[in-house]
């Protein structure tokens, strides 16, 4: 997965701030999800990503893996991604 030819990306203390060049739209990312869309842009599978905030969270797999996907398809949804 890589960011859309028209997005543009800048990190920040609470996250990752992304615009939307052809839009004009600002979307901002939590800590959480800044760290989903690295991992997927380094090519990190989405169950590996979950299975990374199960180790550190402590939290179900199933919502990991549900809460991963969710922002994928926020992220694909709002033309901020496309498939690599």
């Amino acid at each position: 997965m890589r960011l859309h030819p028209h997005v543009s990306m800048a990190d920040t203390a609470d996250g990752t701030v992304l615009l939307h060049q052809r839009t004009g739209r600002y979307w901002q990312l939590n800590t959480t999800g800044s760290r989903v869309l690295h991992h997927l842009l380094d090519g990190e599978t989405p169950e590996g990503i979950a299975a990374g905030l199960v180790t550190e969270h402590g939290i179900d797999p199933r919502r990991a893996e549900q809460d991963v996907r969710a922002v994928i398809g926020q992220l694909h949804t709002a033309e901020l991604v496309v498939a690599s």
